[in-house]
């Protein structure tokens, strides 16, 4: 339980159009002694995060989707010992709610709210891209998933406006777009093994995109990574897996490979963007690890 004078709310008030702003209403009756903040713009919710943690908050409240809960995750460990100084709760108030889903989160923001109140303290792994940019080592964060490739492609093609309006199927549409460029071919090196594919999905947590369990071996808290590779990221994959996730939600395993690992290498032949938690990231070359139970997370009893 935490004392919602010591709560830091950061808020995207564009998360699923009113929504957020009805809720906000909510949260000032619900719980008038915390600190609101709403979000402005793409990436201040990074700044925020990392504001409040220099502040003294011990806990910060992500009040939006999976982008502003990555963007504070990454607020977080933008300041020395952040993940060790904060517990972090989740609102979920996004299109999709992956990681909400995965920990069995309710999805309804008042509900979500008043279980928050009485929730304990749990700790889970977290995940991380480093790699270069302009000269300088950067690390990207993520709790749920990742991934480099076609999906990376897809979610660089979906607008705000684009996904506000059409919800998960903005997703879709931009991924049936990124299958008409040519793909990358990217090599994963890991203990020992090195696969090459189209398309590199990694799973923190079990599910992708929603209800589908693209990694039925990731565990939150064991230390590894799930990695599934795609071969070939083209019309004839999608065909071909298509209809098993439709209707059991994942994949026929006789189309991907797949390994578990704490720590990975990811090369790609030419420029290939990766993706953390469904938010841009850089450019391959990059190192993915896992910390494990680093994160200090809120979870109903």
């Amino acid at each position: 339980m935490f004392q919602a004078v010591r709560a830091c709310v950061i808020l995207n008030p564009a998360a699923r159009g009113h929504k957020a702003g009805r809720f906000h209403h909510s949260l000032d009756r619900i719980a008038a002694a915390s600190v609101v903040r709403k979000t402005s713009a793409p990436g201040t919710a990074r700044q925020l995060a990392a504001d409040a943690v220099a502040e003294g908050f011990d806990t910060i409240i992500a009040a939006g989707g999976d982008g502003t809960l990555n963007e504070v995750l990454n607020g977080l460990a933008d300041v020395p010992e952040g993940f060790a100084r904060v517990r972090l709760g989740i609102l979920p108030l996004g299109t999709v709610n992956v990681f909400a889903r995965e920990l069995g989160l309710p999805l309804a923001p008042e509900v979500a709210w008043a279980a928050l109140q009485r929730a304990g303290e749990s700790h889970i792994d977290v995940g991380c891209f480093e790699h270069h940019s302009s000269g300088e080592t950067r690390r990207d964060y993520f709790v749920q998933l990742a991934g480099a490739g076609l999906d990376a492609r897809a979610i660089e093609g979906v607008s705000g406006p684009l996904k506000k309006r059409l919800g998960p199927l903005a997703y879709v549409l931009a991924g049936l777009r990124a299958l008409l460029a040519r793909p990358a071919a990217i090599t994963v090196v890991a203990g020992g093994q090195t696969i090459s594919g189209q398309l590199v999905l990694i799973g923190n947590g079990r599910l992708y995109g929603g209800p589908f369990r693209l990694f039925p071996r990731a565990d939150l808290r064991d230390g590894l990574l799930e990695v599934c590779v795609f071969p070939r990221a083209n019309v004839w994959t999608l065909l071909r897996c298509g209809g098993p996730l439709l209707f059991s939600k994942q994949l026929p395993e006789a189309a991907v490979l797949r390994l578990r690992a704490g720590a990975l290498k990811l090369s790609a032949a030419r420029p290939t963007r990766f993706e953390v938690d469904g938010e841009l990231g850089g450019h391959l070359p990059a190192t993915v690890s896992v910390s494990q139970q680093r994160l200090r997370i809120l979870l109903p009893g």
